[in-house]
C-alpha cells in the first residue's frame, strides 16, 4: 500500500511541476541514450563497410561541387555575414531510431556539453532529417521529419515557391509538401529543399523530389507526395546545425509578438 501511493504522488509531482518534469526527462534521456548507445556501438562495428561507401560517395559529391564552382568577381567582396558564415555543424551518430510509430524520434550521441540545443535542425549527407526537441548533458533527441507534429518551412527549388513540409502517417520514404498555390508550375521530379524562412535550417539544404499531386479540398492549393532523399529507415551519422544569429532573431520577433 505504501509503495502504491508513494507511486502515485509521484506522478502527481512530476505531471504538476515543469521543474520536476524536466528533471525526469532528463534523467531518462541520460539512462536510456547510454543503452542505446552501447546497442549502437555493437552494430556500427559490423556495418563499417556500408557506412565507408556513405563517406566515399558524399566525399565525390563535394569534390564535384568544388571542381564545377566557378570563380566569381565578387566573391572576395563578401564578408562574414554571409550566410555560410552563420551556421555551425557538429557531427553526430544515431544511436536509436523510431520510424513505424506516428510521433518518430531519434537519439544522438551528443548533448548540451557539444552546444547542441532545442530548435536546431538536424540534416545528414543526403537531406533534411528533424528538429532537436530534448537535450541532456550528452544525448539528444531529435523529432523526426517522419512525425505527425512536425513541420518544415520547404520550397519548390525551381520557383521559391514554398509550402510547409508534413507527414500523414504514411509511408517512412514519403512526405507531404502542403499550401501551394494552384497557379503554381511545377513538374513531377522537380527538386523540394528547405527555404530558409526559418531559424532552424539554412536555404537549399535537400529534403526530396515531387512524386505526386492533388488538389486540396478547397481546390486552392496543392498537394505534393514527396519522395525524400534521406532513407530514413537507416541513418548512422547526421549533421546538427547551429544557427549563430538564432537568439538574437528569436528576441526580436517575440518582442514585436508583445507589442501586437
Amino acid at each position: 500500500m505504501f509503495l502504491l501511493l508513494f507511486t502515485i504522488s509521484f506522478l502527481l509531482t512530476i505531471n504538476s511541476h515543469s521543474f520536476h518534469s524536466n528533471k525526469v526527462a532528463t534523467s531518462a534521456n541520460f539512462l536510456s541514450g547510454g543503452i542505446y548507445s552501447m546497442k549502437q556501438n555493437f552494430k556500427d562495428y559490423f556495418n563499417l563497410k556500408t557506412q565507408n561507401k556513405i563517406l566515399v560517395e558524399e566525399n565525390n559529391r563535394l569534390r564535384q561541387l568544388l571542381s564545377n564552382t566557378q570563380p566569381d568577381a565578387n566573391f572576395y567582396s563578401v564578408d562574414s555575414t554571409n550566410i555560410l558564415w552563420k551556421y555551425n555543424y557538429v557531427s553526430a551518430r544515431v544511436i536509436n531510431n523510431s520510424y513505424s510509430k506516428s510521433k518518430n524520434n531519434l537519439t544522438l550521441d551528443h548533448g548540451i556539453k557539444d552546444s547542441i540545443g532545442i530548435d536546431m535542425g538536424v540534416i545528414s549527407s543526403k537531406g533534411v532529417v528533424g528538429i532537436v526537441n530534448s537535450v541532456s548533458a550528452n544525448y539528444a533527441t531529435v523529432q523526426s521529419v517522419l512525425n505527425s507534429n512536425s513541420q518544415i518551412n520547404a520550397k519548390l527549388k525551381n520557383t521559391d515557391h514554398f509550402g510547409t513540409l508534413v507527414w500523414q502517417n504514411g509511408s517512412p520514404f514519403e512526405a507531404t509538401l502542403i499550401d501551394i498555390p494552384r497557379q503554381v508550375q511545377f513538374n513531377v521530379g522537380d527538386t523540394i529543399v528547405t527555404d530558409g524562412k526559418s531559424t532552424i535550417f539554412p536555404e537549399g539544404i535537400l529534403i526530396g523530389s515531387i512524386k505526386d499531386y492533388k488538389l486540396a479540398f478547397n481546390e486552392d492549393y496543392y498537394e505534393l507526395t514527396i519522395s525524400l532523399f534521406n532513407d530514413m529507415t537507416n541513418l548512422r551519422h547526421v549533421y546538427v546545425i547551429r544557427n549563430k544569429d538564432a537568439v538574437e532573431i528569436r528576441q526580436l520577433e517575440n518582442a514585436l509578438e508583445n507589442v501586437e
